[in-house]
């Protein structure tokens, strides 16, 4: 069962119970309100009120269950590589083309259903993703334990300390081999998004790691997280990423994936204060492609 504990200072005494756990814990104002109907904060052991003042010694606990709507039906085991995992969050270098997200109309397996499986299918089973990736994308991805740890990641997730990079191979040649595209980026329909004036601001950075007659391997780093933001931000630059069936061309070689990969994922941990930094090599069909081309 999810808990957070905190022992009260002496620079906290006659602050209010509902003060110390939104902004001392960190909670969310809405896992809060859940939790204080439930009794589910705790004074020493006790239920508390959100009014009640604290002294310092005392400890003030946060204890919850999670509560699923749902249960995932496919349990069949996919081999998946964590390269970290503690009591808190897991690290996945996803596997493309493999949906992130199981839903009525997604059948077969999901990186929420492997994941399901692999926590051996837990009662009340919660998938929570903190970023997430294309069905055609590979690489890493954070995934939190419990609806307080997916609360402090996010807070990082659109800021300097979280650091999502990535490699394409793109079609053609950018213009300089460092650059920031800042082009809003707005709906076309249901499932496409495009470059629009009066789209939302989307910002990538690329550098150019390498050249090869017509293609080029990308590094690309994240400051904002669009919906598709760097497969559009490259075909806007005439760069579509090689196998991407929607914004450029399919290529059979990929089965069904497009050859953008998630290669480095860094943040602090917000329960631990571990600095953690992961990185992972393009996956082989990728380096192929790379490596054939003319």
């Amino acid at each position: 069962m999810p808990r957070a504990a905190h022992e009260i200072g002496k620079d906290e005494e006659g602050r209010t119970v509902k003060s110390i756990v939104l902004k001392e814990m960190r909670l969310s104002r809405g896992l809060y309100s859940s939790l204080k109907f439930r009794s589910g904060i705790l004074l020493d052991g006790a239920p508390a009120h959100a009014d009640q003042r604290v002294k310092p010694g005392q400890i003030l606990e946060a204890v919850w269950e999670e509560e699923s709507g749902y249960r995932v039906l496919d349990e069949s085991p996919i081999p998946l590589f964590v390269p970290f995992e503690d009591d808190h969050y897991l690290i996945v270098d996803k596997p493309a083309p493999l949906p992130t997200l199981s839903s009525p109309k997604q059948a077969g397996p999901t990186l929420e259903s492997a994941l399901y499986a692999h926590w051996g299918c837990p009662r009340n089973y919660i998938f929570r993703p903190v970023n997430r990736l294309d069905k055609g994308t590979s690489g890493l991805m954070a995934v939190a334990k419990n609806a307080h740890a997916q609360h402090l990641l996010q807070r990082q997730l659109h800021t300097a300390s979280f650091v999502r990079e990535y490699l394409a191979i793109c079609e053609g040649r950018l213009p300089d081999r460092y650059g920031v595209i800042d082009r809003p980026i707005g709906k076309l329909n249901e499932i496409e998004r495009g470059v629009m004036e009066n789209g939302v601001r989307a910002v990538t950075h690329y550098q150019v790691e390498m050249e090869k007659n017509d293609l080029s391997l990308v590094r690309l780093r994240l400051e904002t997280g669009r919906t598709h933001q760097i497969r559009v931000h490259m075909k806007h630059m005439g760069c579509p990423i090689v196998g991407d069936y929607l914004y450029g061309k399919a290529d059979g070689r990929l089965n069904g994936r497009f050859a953008l990969h998630a290669c480095r994922i860094a943040f602090s941990h917000p329960l631990t204060g571990e600095a953690i930094c992961l990185q992972s090599e393009l996956p082989p069909e990728l380096k192929e492609i790379w490596d054939f081309a003319k």
